[in-house]
């Protein structure tokens, strides 16, 4: 397992989840497997595991740390909307457990080195494309959005993708700079965001410009679209008692997953409040600050 990557409330998760020999899990974003790996690990000798990852990167690599599980690991290259048609193939009919880690790797954030690939525009670290296609098969990416959409289609992808308050303001200067010069690059975007926003509106935790990359990044991978077609599918596919665990890390994901746990009659919430990284984990892994895990199970078949 890369030593870098630290998967989320990976404790918490494998908890609620409760992985048992024989038993098959799900995990609809594979990242760099490290909940992967804990699953088969607790579901071992016979559990498997159904590891989906749309983009190819990632999926490689989740392969290479989790080829010790040998058969029990079923690598699955698309989005984990494909649920129903994968079962099918593999003449699955229900699952034991699923697990949504909702967040990016650190594959996708640090991908400037060789092993990662050429970057995609997720962080303004450095300059970079703006694609932040999770999935290079497809073909829109953020470029094509800023070149090609109105200054109040920006806007509303800022406000209600990034609950961007200054929207409007960011969208009508990216509007007049492209009449001029391409916006092309990741560090290029930020810093015409942090101009168009006033330094009084500038966020005290994080970057200006994060919310505005946050809302393309959701827009260009139709993340909260993808999001509510398996909320809404998934119980289906689970076994009474199995649990569908979704870790998420901004408010529009975390209020998707507690409507549609709240609203399935299928569903038994286990979490009534989002369960959150303690201190510790924290300290090890800032990045973990905004996550979020709930859980509900299936009824059973009487319920």
């Amino acid at each position: 397992m890369d030593t870098a990557h630290q998967p989320v409330l990976l404790a918490e998760s494998l908890f609620w989840l409760a992985p048992v020999s024989g038993g098959i899990y799900v995990d609809g974003n594979l990242g760099m497997g490290g909940h992967a790996a804990a699953i088969l690990e607790a579901s071992a000798p016979a559990g498997q595991l159904i590891g989906f990852d749309w983009d190819e990167e990632a999926l490689a690599r989740a392969g290479r740390n989790l080829a010790r599980f040998g058969d029990r690991l079923h690598l699955q290259p698309r989005n984990f909307i494909e649920l129903e048609a994968t079962l099918a193939e593999l003449a699955i009919s229900h699952i034991d457990g699923m697990l949504l880690d909702l967040g990016l790797s650190s594959l996708q954030l640090d991908s400037s080195g060789e092993a990662a690939g050429p970057g995609r525009g997720f962080s303004f670290r450095r300059p970079e494309p703006l694609d932040m296609r999770m999935d290079r098969r497809q073909e829109l990416t953020a470029a094509d959005l800023l070149r090609d959409m109105s200054a109040a289609e920006l806007s509303d992808i800022f406000y209600y993708y990034g609950e961007e308050r200054q929207a409007r303001r960011i969208a009508g200067r990216l509007v007049e700079q492209r009449r001029h010069t391409p916006i092309e690059n990741t560090v290029q975007l930020a810093e015409l965001v942090a101009a168009a926003v006033p330094r009084r509106f500038h966020p005290r935790n994080i970057h200006v410009a994060t919310r505005v990359f946050q809302a393309l990044r959701i827009a260009v991978n139709r993340e909260l679209e993808n999001l509510e077609k398996i909320l809404a599918a998934a119980p289906s596919h689970l076994s009474p008692k199995a649990r569908l665990a979704v870790i998420s890390f901004h408010s529009l994901e975390d209020r998707l997953v507690k409507r549609a746990f709240r609203e399935d009659p299928r569903l038994a919430v286990l979490t009534p409040r989002p369960i959150q990284p303690g201190v510790a984990e924290l300290q090890r892994n800032p990045r973990a600050r905004s996550a979020k895990l709930r859980v509900a199970e299936r009824c059973s078949e009487a319920a």
